[in-house]
């Protein structure tokens, strides 16, 4: 099958986020099915055009009309990619060249990413790609399924459109006068895309592509109440028929205890116990703990966003220094409010309490395996990838039952049985810090219970292999009536 996947970032090339993960991951494992030909495009960004690492070859350059616009873009396919996935970069100065050091946040990012989508089409119109299947994703490329039907059907005729929603708190709102000073599509397409009197593209997508996929079973299931859709309920609600959930997975190779080159020492499910026991004393001594063995060790590797439930983590951290004894470190950058609080507690309770305001990766993997609880008490989490990376590293995860993190973390009880870690099904800071001290409780009072926890976690398949099947899945069921 020929599968064409649309993004405005992959890693390594260039990533803000989950989204990055899922485009470097996911397109590897489609093509490692046999008979598929992935193809992936993406922005070429300034700093992806000064990375000596990445050689290209320019295939093809044209102008691309985007209202009463007419702009120069080039393609540039990379050459020395060798998993068998095909890495296209849509370039364009204006829009993609030297900008600040961030991928989004320009005043004209709606015009940016516009141009991105009709540029896709016309590049694969221009090379005569025309793909079974194209997958997009976001905002950013919210726009492809609407060009696609309204102005590409002659060049496409059998290829369906699959639109995957990651985080639907940014849908890509634009003035109404958007619309023809910008998109430059046909008027009788402004339906689609109108709400409130604005144009969403998200919406466009929704309603146009031939299937709507979100991150997890659990999120495509609360995306039809208002509390998580953030006013497109009632637009999901009306095309529920084409929604479904595929629950993302991690990179196995990245993340993967044995081979991890930041580890003080390697392990697996057999040998966890002496190879966590070596990265905790490490990891304690790295951020300034004391260099204790039996007590618990809390982690927290995030952004610092209110979405992430640190709200609820200020809340008890006081109450759990004082009635628990363990240990807590928080690793992450972003909003002043929670930096400032956790530095705060770290000052508080210096032999309790390690706070890194810093982004790092290396640590973030020491963290995982040196780490015996990892805290995600998100207030809402479409799929989560760091609950899946702490039980990879045989860290039991504490998490608030909210989308992809109630797929992938079932509740065990208060013996560690029947599940891989311990859930709280109420937003309320009382709920999470009771589940946090059923998990102190195991850790403490049945090593043998909690080591078993950790022993599940660790031998789970989050790999990508099996939503990557599912997608195949979704693909063939797409293109069977053409």
């Amino acid at each position: 099958m020929k599968i064409v996947i649309l993004a405005s970032e992959g890693s390594p090339y260039a990533k803000s986020g989950g989204l990055g993960d899922v485009i470097e991951a996911l397109p590897a494992a489609l093509a490692r099915i046999p008979g598929n030909q992935v193809s992936v495009f993406l922005p070429y960004y300034q700093k992806i055009k000064e990375n000596p690492g990445y050689t290209v070859e320019r295939v093809a350059q044209f102008t691309v009309g985007l209202g009463w616009r007419q702009q120069y873009c080039g393609v540039l396919r990379l050459t020395n990619r060798t998993d068998g996935v095909q890495v296209y970069f849509i370039d364009n100065e204006y829009y993609f060249g030297a900008r600040s050091g961030s991928l989004y946040g320009a005043l004209d990012d709606g015009e940016r990413f516009a141009f991105f989508s009709k540029a896709c089409l016309d590049s694969m119109v221009t090379m005569q790609l025309i793909p079974d299947v194209i997958q997009c994703n976001d905002w950013q490329t919210a726009l492809v399924p609407v060009y696609l039907n309204a102005m590409y059907r002659f060049y496409f005729p059998t290829t369906r459109c699959m639109y995957t929603i990651h985080n639907i708190e940014y849908q890509g709102w634009a003035h109404g006068n958007f619309f023809d000073d910008v998109l430059g599509l046909p008027w009788e397409w402004r339906g689609h895309l109108d709400m409130n009197g604005s144009v969403n593209m998200m919406k466009g997508a929704i309603e146009t592509a031939d299937l709507v996929t979100t991150v997890s079973e659990t999120y495509a299931q609360e995306l039809m109440y208002p509390y998580y859709a953030h006013g497109l309920d009632g637009v999901l609600s009306n095309v529920s028929w084409k929604l479904t959930g595929i629950t993302n997975g991690i990179d196995v190779n990245t993340f993967n205890p044995e081979t991890d080159p930041a580890l003080p020492a390697h392990f697996n499910r057999d040998t966890f116990l002496a190879g966590k026991a070596v990265c905790k004393a490490a990891l304690q001594e790295e951020v300034e703990l004391p260099k204790v063995p039996d007590v618990p060790l809390l982690v927290m590797v995030t952004r610092l966003a209110g979405h992430k439930g640190l709200d609820l983590l200020c809340y008890i951290s006081r109450r759990l220094m004082w009635e628990e004894n363990c240990q807590m470190l928080i690793l992450g950058t972003g909003e002043s409010q929670y930096e400032d609080f956790f530095r705060d507690l770290a000052n508080e309770f210096p032999d309790r309490v390690s706070a890194q305001i810093t982004f790092n990766l290396g640590l973030a993997a020491r963290i995982y395996a040196g780490a015996d609880i990892y805290l995600m008490p998100s207030k809402s989490e479409p799929c989560g990838l760091s609950q899946m990376n702490a039980m990879r590293y045989g860290t039991v995860p504490v998490v608030h039952a909210t989308g992809g993190l109630k797929d992938t973390v079932p509740p065990a009880d208060e013996h560690g049985k029947g599940g891989l870690g311990f859930t709280f099904q109420s937003y309320n800071g009382d709920d999470f810090l009771a589940a946090l001290k059923r998990a102190i409780a195991l850790y403490r009072d049945d090593p043998a219970g909690f080591q078993d926890l950790q022993r599940r976690g660790m031998e789970q398949d989050f790999s990508w292999d099996q939503p990557a099947a599912r997608y195949m899945e979704l693909f063939r069921r797409m293109t069977a009536n053409r």
